[in-house]
């Protein structure tokens, strides 16, 4: 079971994820990211409790990488913990994509772009 959350934070959108990313909760995730991504707004990505995600979540992240570098909108996801640190890592995605390790630490990356 999973539970998200989308809030506007001023300059960015936050989206926190609590539970667990699987197949059928992928879906879940991909409304919040691409309503997020219509608003034109940074993206947050608060992973400090999620506790499993499938390849098909991480299937959703992928799939925008294109449409928000095309359209020069930055995303950070941070407060990865460390079983879902180590899929990232096996599937390199810290190279893809921007991940930090604390909420201030995004924040800060978020504002120096």
């Amino acid at each position: 079971m999973v539970e998200i959350n989308a809030i506007t934070q001023g300059e960015h959108e936050l989206i926190s994820v609590k539970g667990e990313i699987d197949a059928s909760s992928s879906i879940e995730l991909d409304n919040a990211l691409k309503e997020a991504a219509e608003s034109g707004k940074k993206i947050l990505i608060d992973l400090q409790e999620l506790d499993y995600i499938s390849s098909a979540g991480l299937g959703v992240f992928i799939s925008y990488l294109e449409d928000l570098k095309k359209n020069n909108t930055q995303l950070v996801i941070f407060g990865l913990q460390e079983k879902v640190q180590e899929v990232f890592s096996i599937l390199g995605l810290q190279h893809l994509m921007t991940i930090a390790d604390s909420k201030q630490e995004a924040e800060q990356l978020l504002n120096e772009a």
